[in-house]
């Protein structure tokens, strides 16, 4: 499963790369070809590692996930 994971997070990462701004929650969902679980858990990965900033924004119920630069 670790295995997974980390592809999952290596996925998650690519496509982050190519984006010049935040990006929500729900649009890595819809733009990565993985499960619901598979994403949460290389966005954990991800953090772990202190890849990505994971911001909410005051006047919003969703998460802006971009790469740390």
């Amino acid at each position: 499963m670790n295995e997974d994971i980390g592809k999952a997070a290596g996925i998650i990462w690519a496509f982050l790369d190519k984006q010049t701004e935040p990006v929500t929650l729900s649009k890595i969902k819809n733009e990565v070809d993985l499960t619901a679980t598979l994403m949460q858990m290389g966005l954990g990965w991800l953090a772990r590692e202190e890849k990505i900033i994971i911001e909410m924004p005051e006047d919003s119920f969703s998460y802006n996930i971009s790469l740390k630069r």
